[in-house]
């Protein structure tokens, strides 16, 4: 049975979550911009740097810039830039504003669909301070990701108030609430079968309605099918805002087709993939901004076993759903939310990314939070044991998000450590090498694009700044050695062709 609380107690967790996020989170004020899609979307835009006006609105609904259509996010970085120019501490205090933001309002939304005022404070918490969701508060061009998940939850609280007064009304703010949200980050698309997980479970809408009056209402159909008849207006939604994430991507080179990444790939990394969300959520360390895609094929016995791992823990999330639906909630939701970036449509080269997970893991945090109270139920010393626990829980979460907040400083120390925490990122070493020598640091610039070919030899560009350098430092034989690696990648490079002439007759005729 649950309790009803104190009436100061929502306020109270409202300002226990709030303080601690701001507190775990603070440093991130002092960050840079990362030199890395936030060139892009800020420091080398020029469309947005010059404030709110009309022209700059019309070109935030028009472009297709960074391979998106996302107007809603291009406006709220013209505003920040209107308030703090380029400064970045500014921009990032605004994304920790939608983030703390999104965790009230995911507490909000979860106690008034639950009555669980405790357990709703502690999935909002996970959601608060977990270091999965780094990423999407301390890089700004993640803004996408916490102003689309802040209409996402917007769009949750809306429905529940149409829920209780369901007639057009009321409807009309969950139609706009998940328009803007879509304009946002197209990630969105999944929210209508979200809603329809909530009609099951906590809404509690499939079964027959025992008021005379919602029974008028209902017009006697069926409550699934009645159910699923609302969401058809924002299936419409999302059904176009697929189609156009598809149109301005189609010619994007990151868009990778099946004879560059064959369907049975994209699958096998799919299902490593989400087995290694779940992973990465128990065990949150060694997080970096880009998994690069493996050179080869993981083995077929991997991909088996995390392909079994999950149907197993389908198939068991249905079969114990029996008095406790939000498993299967909690489940669906973590699976279908991750199905627009799972990478069955690959864009770009990352096999995951932690920013991914900000909207999906609510799904396992809700399943954790659920089942420990279940778990400790007829324990004697529960509240204690379950406080403790989730005291300790938060402190470890806290402590590893502050690290990794400070791991966001700047580009060098984030791409520094992302090499050094994964394999084979040649991504990560080439980006290192350009920003160490534009520092003058020559020496370990050509370390990291060493190591860059090493990983992945057939890169023309790199062998090229290898040759120039090797020139530079008067090391001759090195540079004609990266010039015909160069060449041997593309013939067709005048230039390159053009240098290494220079260079054998030089050689010959010192």
């Amino acid at each position: 049975m649950i309790q009803k609380p104190r009436k100061i107690f929502p306020a109270l967790i409202c300002l226990a979550l709030a303080s601690a996020t701001f507190a775990v989170y603070w440093h991130v004020h002092n960050n840079d911009f990362i030199d890395f899609d936030d060139n892009l979307y800020i420091t080398e835009n020029t469309n947005i740097q010059n404030g709110l006006t009309a022209e700059a609105v019309k070109w935030a609904f028009t472009t297709n810039q960074a391979y998106n259509w996302h107007p809603v996010t291009w406006l709220s970085h013209i505003v920040d830039c209107s308030f703090f120019d380029l400064k970045p501490a500014g921009h990032h205090l605004v994304n920790l504003g939608f983030h703390v933001a999104n965790a009230l309002l995911l507490f909000i939304v979860l106690w008034q669909m639950t009555g669980a005022l405790w357990r709703s404070a502690f999935v909002a918490a996970l959601f608060a301070l977990h270091p999965l969701h780094v990423e999407s508060v301390a890089w700004v061009s993640e803004r996408k990701d916490v102003l689309s998940t802040f209409f996402w939850l917007l769009t949750i609280w809306f429905y529940i108030r149409y829920t209780r007064r369901p007639k057009f009304s009321t409807y009309i703010p969950v139609m706009v609430a998940f328009a803007v949200g879509l304009m946002a980050k197209q990630m969105l698309v999944t929210l209508p079968f979200v809603l329809l997980l909530l009609d099951y479970w906590p809404l509690d809408r499939f079964a027959e309605p025992q008021d005379e009056r919602k029974k008028k209402i209902t017009s006697g159909k069926q409550p699934f099918l009645r159910c699923l008849a609302e969401k058809l207006p924002l299936l419409i939604l999302s059904f176009i805002a697929c189609v156009i994430v598809l149109y301005v991507q189609s010619g994007a080179a990151l868009v990778r087709g099946t004879n560059q990444m064959p369907v049975v790939n994209r699958l096998g990394n799919a299902i490593l993939a989400y087995a290694g969300y779940i992973a990465k959520m128990f065990y949150p360390v060694h997080l970096g901004i880009l998994y690069p895609y493996p050179l080869t094929s993981p083995p077929l016995w991997k991909i088996a076993a995390g392909g079994l791992i999950l149907l197993g823990i389908t198939i068991a999330a249905f079969r114990f759903s029996q008095g406790r639906r939000w498993l299967v909630v909690g489940w669906l939701w973590f699976i279908g939310a991750l199905v627009p970036v799972i990478g069955i449509v690959q864009v770009g080269l990352q096999a995951m990314a932690d920013r991914y997970t900000y909207v999906p893991l609510v799904g396992l945090f809700i399943i954790i939070t659920w089942g420990a109270a279940e778990l400790f139920e007829k324990t004697r010393y529960r509240k204690v044991i379950l406080a403790v626990s989730a005291g300790v829980i938060l402190l470890s979460l806290s402590v590893l998000t502050y690290k990794q907040v400070s791991r966001w400083k700047d580009s060098i120390t984030l791409f520094g450590y992302t090499a050094a925490v994964t394999k084979d990122n040649d991504i990560m070493h080439f980006n290192l090498g350009r920003l160490l020598l534009a520092r003058g640091d020559a020496e370990r610039a050509i370390s990291h694009w060493t190591e860059a070919v090493r990983i992945k030899p057939d890169q023309p560009t790199i062998h090229k700044y290898l040759a120039e350098l090797f020139t530079q430092q008067g090391d001759i034989e090195k540079a004609i050695k990266e010039y015909r690696e160069a060449l041997k990648y593309k013939p067709d490079d005048a230039m390159a062709r053009e240098n290494l002439q220079n260079l054998l007759e030089q050689r010959k005729n010192p």
